[in-house]
Order: structure tokens, then C-alpha cells, then sequence
């Protein structure tokens, strides 16, 4: 009765909210194009009337007691005792963290077949996307900037930081250079992370903890095949403990997308037209995680070839754009502890490599364009619970960028018109007090002093106090300051378009938030969760008209302050007969100088569940319904809200034990929807992908 109450009510907000919207491609479909839209945004409901009759279906089928496969039971107590690392860079559990932390499992991106990281994070309260068909970005609470990468995001493989040095760029699309497959966990943690990591950490951390060998105990091989682009993904995975205690793992994937055919409207050029396959992609990648005692290594590898049809940064229409991105790195890390464990050590070195080359035509010229970086570096972080009731950790960390090289040339003729090379050297020094006051109060205390090259010195404190009010009730009042330091791409822009200019006189930014959450357990096996936030961020880099010369843009700062208050509220069921129930509302509210911030919905609302399906052994259903606000586009103009809904069914084969299918519909109900795009781009909007089906196998030898 609670789950059809709880349909019920959100049925009439939707429709509410969507009564008179009609949402057509204004244009008509060529026959090739497999995301052609067949149906209205009207479609949205037939979900919602989906959920409501299901649910007590499985409700009533809980009684049967199925015994169900292992990886798609759910149990929040078992969820909770999960200890996050992302928060203060060492182990805690969940309701301990200052933080209003959301953990993401391997079980979850099975169940749910997400095919990214960005569709992963997107179930999450506060989360939205944006895609570009080069990139997918993150909306947090409100803040996603037309023409960033990012930046403002941390984004971690095994405390290895993935933004590059040139752009920033947190990847969390296809461009991320790891498997999704090969994560165990994705630890989210919104609100500034400076005090701890430093650089990037302003709105949330994204920290992604990987799979190892013993997990996999032999080898994975999986294929699968994907719609509208004709696309073909597989991957090999090879891993094992060894009786010598050496954990290995090693992964080999790849991805092949002929492309589909998507209308554009080049803006200004007056060209409108239907592109052909020229968003194709080809995609390999590799990894290796390796431990043994106290020591482990890492190695990522990815390598994408990405096919650009909205001809970005006003390049020729029609003619070919392709994206070239490569991404290496590697980490040797030690841990251990001393002192009958009152001190846990560790210490880490790493390498990094990132190359981005695009090449387009311009005014019928070849151009290139390409931002390789190169950087190494150290940490060390000590760990001391040796003082009764308060874990004291202290560390330095030193990053080296030794090239951050940008150019800007003619291929045909042959002819460099720009090149910059901009080396910086970052190194921070933090500190942090987890004081348990009481057996039922926790206050944590941090501060890093960061030096950047470009920008000097910044300090970042933060602040939290846990209290476990009841059995049931955990209250956290939070607070937090952050910085970033320009990066290469926003002070040197002339050397990506003839139409930037450049701004070595940036400076950082900065942003405070304040945070109120609570976590309330009503049942053993359901947690309500409330937050209230507000964020002031100040010197906001963003891309301009360059006030010399009106035909330049230039990166330059804000003159005003950017203002999100908002409210989030979730709730969180699990069954012990394998079914989970998670949903969320969220009202943000982001501003500049009394105007709402573009590409900023008001309202998010999810709705994600996990079911077996009804006298069908071993068949379990992972279907979400998401709903996003409208948003303001560059050019003023307002795109439509919208309702996605996506279905996954996942089985083991019967007579194959070690093989499960699975089959996918995301977009199921071919909603036509619109993504705000950036200034560099001839659009003001992107139409996204419709229906796309896969069908999957996986096998474990």
C-alpha cells in the first residue's frame, strides 16, 4: 500500500509538471535512423502505471521465500557496514562519514546495466547529465557550466586522480579509461573535498574502487551488442589469488560503433542537416591491479577514437571532426601498519600521460588541434589512532606537471600557428582530527595548505559533527571550503580556436558549503535520508566575450557570486526475498545575481528497483524512471523537461551455469529530449539518443 501511495502521488506531480508538453523532432527522420521517435512524451506514464502494478506482485511473491542468485540480493544493513575511503582517505563507515556519501556497487551496475560511470552517478540524489556526442558531463546540485570539463569534480580510480592536467577533465563517459565492469564500488561524496585532496574537489568526489583477482577466480569474457550505433563491445578478464598471496588482475576491452544517423542545426552557419555515422567510435582499453602484502599496483590504459558530428568550436559543418584521446597512468602504493595498529602508513608514487588531438576543417583548411600533458608525483599519509578516542592523520603530496603542452596548427598547408607549453608544480600539506567526543558524538576537524605555481597559496578547512541521536537517527551538520587553480586550457584558450584568447592572469576559485543531513532508520531494512545544503561559490572562471576585442572569447572571472540552496530527500527498501527500492526528490535552486543558473534544472526525481520476476527462476528486473527540469540554454532559450525510463533483465543460462544474457532498453519509451549545449558549439541544443536496445552475454571460466 505504501509503494501505490507513494506512485500515486508522484503520477500527479509529474503530470502536473508535464500536462502540456509536447515533445516532436522538428524534422523528419531518415529511414536508417534507428532512434527515429514513434511515440509523444505522453508515453511517460505507461511506467509509472507499471510500477503500480507490480509492485504488489512481488510483494505477495516475497511470501514464497525464492531462493535467489547472491549477486542480486540486497541488504542495507550489509550496504551500510560498506566502508568508504573517498571521504577522508581512509576507512570509515558510512553513517561515521562527514558526508552525505551515496555507494554505488558492482551489484547495482549489473542489476541496473549501466553502460557508464555518468549513468551510474545519475541515480544518485542531485546528480543530472549532459552529453555533447564528445563528452558526458555532471551536474551536482545544480552547478554544471556550459563549456567545462568537469572540473569542479574529482574523479579517482584506487586514489589515482584521472583528471589530466591540460583541461581538468573528470571522465566519467566512455571516455573514462576503465571498464565499468571492473568497479566494485563508486563512492560518491558530494560537497567540497579540498581539506583532503585539494585541487578539483569542489562540488563532490567521485572515488571508484576496482575489482581484484579474487573476486574473479578464473576469467570473464563478455560480448555484447548495441542499437542505434551498430555497436559491438567486449572485454576479457583475467584474474586469481595465488598461494604465493598474489592478487592479479588483468582486463582487456574494446568497443566498435559504426554510428547512427542524428539531425543537427548548425546554428549560425544556416546549415541544417541529417549527419551519417559520423559520431562512430572505437574504444580499447586496459588494465592491471596487482597486490601483494603491503604492496599493490596499478596500471590504466585507454585509447578512443570518437567521431564528432556537431562540429564543435565552429568548425566546418558536414565535414569530418574526429576526437583522438589517450590516457595512461600508473601507481606502485604501500600500506601497512606499526604499533600494534595504532599507525597505518601509506605512501604512494605515480606517472600520468594524457593525449588529446582533435582534427577538423576550418574555412576549408585541416586543422589539428592537441593538448598532451605529462605528470608524476608523491604522497605520503600517516594514520595514528595511538591517542584514545581520536584518529589523527597527516600528510603531503606533490605533483609535478612537466609538460602541459598546447597547439594549434595547419595540416594542409603544413603550418604551426601556436604553441604553448605551461609546466606547474602543485604540492599540499593537510591535517585531520576525528575526535569521538562520545560514544554518540563525532567531530571531525581538517585543514590542507596547498601551493599552486600559477596562483599560490590556498587553504581549505573543514569541519563535522556527527551525532547518533537515537538507534535509528544519525544528524550531521557539515561545512567545507574548496578551491581550483585555472587550468592550461582555460588560461592558454587561443591555442584550441583562433576565435579564444588567452588569460594568464587568472585566478583560483573558491567555494563554501554548509550542510545539514540526516539519516533515519525506521525499519531494519529501510533508511529515509534528508539534506539541506547551500553552496557560495566566488571568482567563478568562465568563458566570455573578451572585452578588448568583441570577436575573442576569453576565460576570465565571474563578476558574481554563484548561490545553490536546495533540498534533497531519499529512501532506501531492501527485502530479504532480493528486492530493493530506491527513490529521491531533489529542489535546487542556483543563481547569479538574482538569475537562475543555465543548464540547471529545478526538480530531479528518481526512481530506481530490483525484482525477481515472478515464476521465472533466476530472472531479475533492474528498471529506473528518472525525471529532470528544464534548463536554461546558452542562447536564453528553455529546454523541456523530461522523463526517461530505462529496463534491464538479467538470467543465468540453465544449462550453462557460468553464462548469464541480459537485455536492455534504455529510453524505453523513446522520449524526445534536449541537452543545453556549450558556447563553443554552432547549436543551442542537442536532441538525445532515443530507444536503444542491447543484448549482452557474459561467461565465467
Amino acid at each position: 500500500m505504501f509503494f501505490i501511495t507513494k506512485t500515486y502521488l508522484l503520477y500527479h506531480l509529474l503530470n502536473r509538471q508535464l500536462r502540456h508538453q509536447q515533445m516532436i523532432y522538428p524534422f523528419s527522420m531518415h529511414k536508417s535512423d534507428e532512434t527515429t521517435v514513434i511515440a509523444t512524451s505522453k508515453n511517460w506514464k505507461l511506467p509509472l502505471i507499471l510500477v503500480g502494478i507490480l509492485m504488489p506482485l512481488y510483494a505477495a511473491h516475497a511470501d514464497k521465500g525464492l531462493s535467489l542468485e547472491q549477486l542480486m540480493r540486497f541488504n542495507l544493513e550489509q550496504l551500510r557496514n560498506i566502508k568508504v575511503m573517498g571521504a577522508s582517505k581512509y576507512e570509515q563507515k558510512q553513517h561515521k562519514v562527514p558526508a552525505a556519501v551515496s555507494v554505488i556497487t558492482r551489484s547495482d551496475i549489473r542489476a541496473y546495466g549501466w553502460r557508464t560511470v555518468s549513468e551510474a552517478l545519475a541515480s544518485l540524489p542531485g546528480v543530472y547529465s549532459a552529453y555533447d556526442y564528445r563528452y558526458d558531463y555532471a551536474g551536482t546540485r545544480g552547478f554544471s557550466l556550459l563549456d567545462d570539463f568537469n572540473t569542479r569534480v574529482l574523479v579517482l580510480i584506487n586514489g589515482i586522480r584521472i583528471n589530466d592536467a591540460t583541461y581538468d577533465h573528470g571522465q566519467i563517459g566512455r571516455e573514462l579509461p576503465l571498464d565499468i565492469d571492473l568497479i566494485e564500488r563508486i563512492e560518491f561524496i558530494p560537497g567540497p573535498g579540498s581539506a583532503v585532496y585539494g585541487q578539483n574537489a569542489m562540488l563532490a568526489v567521485v572515488n571508484i574502487i576496482t575489482r581484484k583477482g579474487s573476486g574473479i577466480r578464473g576469467g570473464e569474457l563478455s560480448s555484447s551488442y548495441q542499437t542505434a550505433e551498430g555497436m559491438v563491445q567486449e572485454r576479457l578478464s583475467l584474474g586469481k589469488k595465488f598461494d604465493s598471496g598474489v592478487d592479479a588482475l588483468v582486463s582487456f576491452s574494446g568497443l566498435q560503433s559504426r554510428g547512427a544517423d542524428r539531425f543537427f542545426d548548425f546554428g549560425a552557419s544556416g546549415v541544417s542537416a541529417l549527419t551519417q555515422r559520423m559520431d562512430g567510435e572505437d574504444l580499447k582499453q586496459g588494465f592491471a591491479h596487482i597486490t601483494y602484502k603491503s604492496f599493490s599496483f596499478d596500471f590504466i590504459y585507454g585509447n578512443r577514437h570518437k567521431g564528432d558530428p556537431t562540429s564543435s568550436f565552429f568548425s566546418d559543418p558536414l565535414t569530418r571532426s574526429v576526437l583522438n584521446t589517450r590516457h595512461l597512468q600508473a601507481q606502485l602504493q604501500y600500506n601497512d601498519s606499526f604499533i600494534n595498529n595504532t599507525l597505518d602508513v601509506l605512501a604512494r608514487v605515480y606517472v600520468g600521460r594524457n593525449h588529446l588531438q582533435q582534427a577538423f576543417v576550418a574555412q576549408g583548411v585541416n586543422q589539428i588541434a592537441t593538448g598532451p600533458s605529462s605528470w608524476h608525483g608523491a604522497e605520503l599519509r600517516l594514520l595514528s589512532t595511538a591517542i584514545n578516542n581520536h584518529s589523527l592523520m597527516l600528510g603531503i603530496e606533490y605533483q609535478n606537471n612537466t609538460s602541459i603542452r598546447q597547439t594549434f596548427e595547419n595540416i594542409t598547408p603544413p603550418e604551426v600557428l601556436v604553441v604553448t607549453n605551461s609546466p606547474v608544480v602543485r604540492v599540499g600539506v593537510y591535517g585531520q582530527d576525528e575526535w569521538r567526543i562520545t560514544d554518540t558524538l563525532t567531530a571531525t576537524v581538517g585543514l590542507r595548505y596547498d601551493y599552486n605555481g600559477w596562483i599560490g597559496s590556498r587553504l581549505s578547512p573543514r569541519a563535522g559533527l556527527v551525532w547518533q541521536a537515537s538507534d535509528k537517527t544519525v544528524l550531521k551538520a557539515l561545512y567545507g571550503r574548496a578551491h581550483r587553480a585555472p587550468n592550461s586550457y582555460e588560461r592558454d584558450f587561443s591555442t584550441i580556436t583562433t576565435l579564444g584568447a588567452p588569460n594568464s592572469g587568472l585566478r583560483g576559485e573558491t567555494i563554501d558549503t554548509a550542510e545539514i543531513v540526516a539519516d533515519h532508520q525506521p525499519q531494519p531494512n529501510m533508511n529515509v535520508r534528508a539534506s539541506a545544503y547551500f553552496i557560495d561559490m566566488f571568482n567563478v572562471i568562465a568563458l566570455d566575450i573578451n572585452p578588448i576585442d568583441p570577436f575573442l572569447s576569453i576565460y576570465g572571472q565571474a563578476p558574481h557570486r554563484m548561490i545553490s540552496k536546495g533540498v534533497e530527500l531519499s529512501l532506501d527498501k531492501t527485502w530479504d526475498w532480493g528486492g530493493r527500492f530506491r527513490s529521491s526528490f531533489g529542489f535546487q535552486d542556483a543563481e547569479q545575481h538574482g538569475a537562475h543558473l543555465k543548464n540547471s534544472p529545478y526538480h530531479l526525481g528518481k526512481i530506481n528497483f530490483i525484482i525477481p520476476i515472478p515464476l521465472m527462476k533466476n530472472l531479475h528486473a533492474g528498471y529506473e524512471l528518472q525525471y529532470y527540469g528544464a534548463r536554461e540554454t546558452k542562447d536564453g532559450a528553455q529546454t523541456d523537461s523530461y522523463v526517461l525510463s530505462n529496463l534491464n533483465l538479467v538470467t543465468d543460462v540453465r544449462w550453462m551455469k557460468s553464462l548469464e544474457a541480459s537485455l536492455s532498453v534504455y529510453n524505453m519509451f523513446n522520449e524526445n529530449y534536449q541537452h543545453p549545449a556549450g558556447g563553443s558549439n554552432w547549436q543551442d541544443i542537442f536532441w538525445q539518443p532515443g530507444r536503444t536496445v542491447r543484448f549482452r552475454l557474459d561467461y565465467r571460466f
